[in-house]
């Protein structure tokens, strides 16, 4: 198993071959299918869509709320012509882990469900003849892989997830399969960094090869004329009169990378880049050197019948209904995303705060309730923490070297609500955050997101952040409905602790929202109605807008999205600002009023205008 930082873009020298569409799949509740010979044929398949979640397509509840091994089978085939070439298997996301068998041999494994992996097939391929491929996939919740909850076994026998998260535990072939064959000498993985001097912008590059031939890069704009040249596996670029990315103003260069041996190309692989700047000064989050401040929100990949499968429609839906409210930007929340929305936000100027999967650090099935009320939990001071630690910065290297060339991605969240009220928290965050900014060149942000019991006199770990985010719930499970103006006053007394206690950071609300019910009208207002909710996000800006630090809002939720079962959640959650199905309550409205008045520099610090 090799790691898989490259989108696969076919080219001149590589090719693809899709091997999305129905495979046969079938559960194996007592782990058997090994033993039974399952690596070669499933005895008793059903067929399911790939890329997809399993859960939402079954009408027996006990195959939605499925824990344990089930397997995937297809076949595909290779053609003679490609004997030249190296050939391999690339899987988008396999959740939570995945055991990969080719013609019978085992030929890979991966943890971890949200970044990719190639499994090279080397020997064990057939030529102009169908190959088997079966995958044994795991859905288990652990205390030492994230995300992070346990599996309990009911009195019945059947296992039953318990996620310290709330969404609902979707698994399964999620991202796209696909069969990939190169040429023996090819590019696997590059780097940029940017810099701007003047109207010039330098981009210094890295690229990693499997040879010693020589390598080129080339720079085209977006009519397609070349524009700068490099030659070498290091080197810096100068393009002049750059026109640089920016905030819903997107612009992408074409980098054309080629391994040559003489005039004759081996290997060549393009990726569209926007070049631009990201850094922290003061209060000030800066993009190109600029001010600006973050609109927008957390969000899933969730929808109806496809739970957290690869769903093109559904993101060109989303994009273009947070370019409606006037947002500029999301988080990733609480996994890295499909490729392809990295992609879009690049296209359409979107700020993205990329998450890893580290959810659930807080030893609480009740999460949001727990999170909410202080219960001590000392989750850190597990006999788990350190092969969680373990599995923790492996999920974070791959991160970075998936998405690492995005434009897009303007900051690194390493962790989302962990316990850092308990001392045990400082020295696994600070391993960390280390290994984080150790592998991005480009020197993003770094943060994690803190829980709401994290006051400026409890959460020991704030000082490692680049950026403060918190997720904050004044008014809803904390002093909801008619206490609203309470609520109110409790806020503004902790930020003006954070303010004392963190000056010269710039804070970010990554979380705050209200459930509410979509079709629920009430005059006057209670809590899960639509005036509730307006009214709810109103105070929360009104404190907001008073504090300079303050530098961003991303709501809590885009969507309403699917959870566990439970008297707290009505059919999943439904803070959503649209419903599941992307249709707008009446805060959307709100929303797109706020933020469409709201400047992209908004509170900015005079001194980096």
């Amino acid at each position: 198993m090799k790691l898989s930082p490259l989108y696969p873009w076919a080219s001149a020298s590589r090719r693809l071959a899709d091997l999305n569409g129905f495979w046969k799949f079938q559960f194996d509740p007592e782990s058997s299918g090994e033993v039974e010979g399952w690596t070669k044929r499933l005895p008793a398949p059903v067929f399911l869509p790939v890329p997809s979640s399993f859960a939402d397509f079954f009408t027996d509840k006990d195959f939605r709320e499925y824990s344990g091994d089930f397997w995937y089978a297809t076949e595909f085939f290779v053609p003679n012509e490609w004997q030249s070439r190296e050939i391999s298997l690339r899987f988008a996301a396999a959740t939570h882990r995945a055991v990969v068998f080719v013609n019978g041999q085992e030929a890979a494994a991966h943890e971890g469900g949200f970044t990719p992996f190639v499994v090279p097939l080397g020997k064990t391929v057939k030529w102009d003849e169908p190959n088997t491929l079966t995958v044994k996939c795991n859905n288990e919740l652990r205390e030492d892989c994230i995300p992070i909850g346990i599996t309990a076994t009911l009195q019945n026998g059947k296992k039953m997830a318990k996620p310290y998260f709330d969404f609902f535990n979707y698994a399964g072939l999620l991202r796209p399969v696909t069969l990939i064959a190169l040429p023996k000498e090819h590019i696997t993985d590059f780097t940029v960094r940017h810099e701007l001097s003047g109207n010039k912008a330098l981009v210094h590059y890295n690229v990693e090869t499997t040879g010693d031939n020589n390598v080129t890069v080339a720079v085209f704009d977006e009519d397609g004329k070349q524009v700068a040249a490099g030659e070498g596996k290091d080197g810096i670029i100068s393009i002049d009169n750059a026109r640089l990315w920016n905030v819903r103003d997107a612009y992408l260069y074409k980098f054309v990378f080629r391994i040559t041996d003489g005039g004759t190309i081996i290997d060549e692989y393009s990726e569209d880049i926007g070049i631009r700047t990201v850094e922290v000064r003061g209060t000030d989050i800066l993009l190109n050197g600029k001010p600006v401040y973050l609109k927008g929100f957390g969000k899933h990949e969730d929808s109806d019948i496809n739970g957290r499968g690869y769903n093109p429609a559904v993101i060109k839906r989303d994009f273009e209904l947070m370019k409606w409210t006037g947002a500029n930007s999301f988080r990733t929340a609480h996994y890295p995303y499909s490729e392809e929305i990295y992609q879009m936000a690049d296209r359409e100027g979107f700020l993205v705060i990329d998450e890893v999967a580290a959810v659930g650090m807080m030893t609480s099935t009740l999460n949001f309730m727990d999170a909410a009320n202080g219960k001590p939990t000392a989750f850190f001071q597990k006999e788990t923490t350190t092969r969680l630690l373990k599995n923790h910065l492996a999920a974070i290297e791959e991160l970075i070297r998936r998405d690492k060339n995005h434009a897009s991605v303007i900051a690194w969240r390493l962790a989302n609500e962990p316990e850092t009220t308990d001392e045990s928290a400082l020295p696994y965050l600070e391993e960390v955050f280390a290994h984080a900014r150790s592998l991005d060149a480009q020197e993003r942000p770094c943060t994690f997101t803190s829980l709401m019991t994290a006051t400026p006199d409890k959460c020991g770990c704030v000082q490692l952040c680049d950026v403060v985010c918190l997720n904050r719930y004044y008014g809803w499970y904390v002093k909801g409905g008619y206490e609203i103006g309470d609520a109110e006053n409790w806020l503004r007394g902790e930020l003006e602790g954070w303010k004392n206690k963190c000056p010269g950071k710039p804070f970010v609300f990554s979380e705050y929202g209200a459930d509410t019910d979509g079709t629920l009208h009430k005059l006057p207002s209670v809590m899960w109605s639509q005036e509730y909710q307006i009214e709810y996000l109103d105070m929360c800006h009104r404190v907001f807008d008073s504090f300079d630090f303050i530098k961003g809002e991303q709501v809590w939720n885009f969507a309403d999205f699917q959870t566990t079962e439970g008297i707290m959640r009505v059919d999943g959650n439904r803070k959503g600002i649209f419903t599941r199905s992307r249709q707008p309550k009446a805060a959307a409205f709100y929303l797109k009023m706020r933020w469409e008045n709201l400047p992209c520099d908004y509170k900015a610090n005079n001194s980096n205008k």
